[in-house]
């Protein structure tokens, strides 16, 4: 009977720790709409009442992010938009004042990555990607990038040594993301807006696959791309403990916080 007990006992205290497991928040945006219907004190408790250990956030324009960074120093990890404001998703790249943005940016805030930004395919040979990949290059960022493939291979044609996280996984199938990250071994993949990689608490085989091949390349994300979704944040963190619970316990923590944590040197703090 004393086996039994101890198989019962650990069982229960796995289950207890991935409901109160904690969750790096790899793709969320506090943009000026998002600012004004949820006041910066107030989305910082959301972050903390969702049980959000860290979140890479980004805001069109900027203001956004440093208001809830004032808020939040201690989850808010930076990251800078190019775009100003909402509208600039598919100009940006032929905008080149959208570098005087970013370079006055930098000089004045402490940032971790540039992104989240849409550029696909030759997107990223236009002077202003190049110039943003240069940034990056000088300023030791890791780029969030919305794109295709082909944008994500164009990347790191230009800049080898660049570091990138993959918006969405790029939509792509579990096949075509692994594929990817073989081919790049400084890419990283969020899974921001995926339904597709859990249904009713369980992981389909295809993406079990990919997180076992590549268990420390995929994070969580909820992408508050509208004002609204922050109200989402905590039952997002809540449905990816779960799905989370299918997997291997070190392979789960890595996915809700570590693999994070690692990319953007945020461990312990910093």
């Amino acid at each position: 009977m004393k086996y039994p007990l101890i198989l019962t006992l650990s069982l229960l205290s796995s289950i207890a720790a991935a409901e109160s497991m904690p969750v790096f928040d790899a793709h969320i945006h506090y943009s000026h709409d998002a600012v004004i219907q949820v006041p910066p004190a107030e989305a910082a408790a959301l972050l903390r009442q969702a049980g959000v250990k860290k979140a890479l956030i980004s805001s069109s324009d900027d203001d956004g992010t440093q208001k809830i960074y004032q808020q939040a120093p201690e989850i808010v990890v930076p990251a800078l938009r190019p775009y100003r404001r909402r509208g600039e998703i598919s100009t940006w790249m032929n905008d080149p004042t959208v570098i005087d943005y970013v370079e006055a940016r930098l000089a004045k805030y402490k940032y971790k990555a540039l992104g989240e930004f849409h550029a696909y395919g030759a997107d990223i040979e236009t002077p202003v990607l190049q110039h943003m990949i240069a940034l990056a290059k000088q300023h030791d960022l890791l780029l969030h990038a919305h794109s295709d493939a082909d944008a994500i291979d164009r990347i790191f044609k230009t800049f080898p040594q660049a570091r990138v996280l993959w918006a969405h996984s790029g939509f792509d199938r579990p096949d075509e993301i692994r594929a990817m990250l073989r081919k790049h071994k400084n890419l990283w993949s969020d899974l921001a807006f995926r339904n597709d990689q859990a249904s009713n608490g369980k992981v389909p085989d295809e993406w079990r696959a990919a997180f076992e091949e590549f268990p420390d390349r995929f994070m969580v994300g909820t992408d508050t791309f509208a004002p609204e979704r922050w109200y989402y944040i905590a039952s997002h963190a809540e449905y990816t403990r779960g799905w989370l619970k299918d997997l291997p316990p070190v392979l789960a923590r890595k996915i809700a916080f570590e693999n994070a944590d690692k990319m953007l040197g945020t461990k312990n703090g910093k």
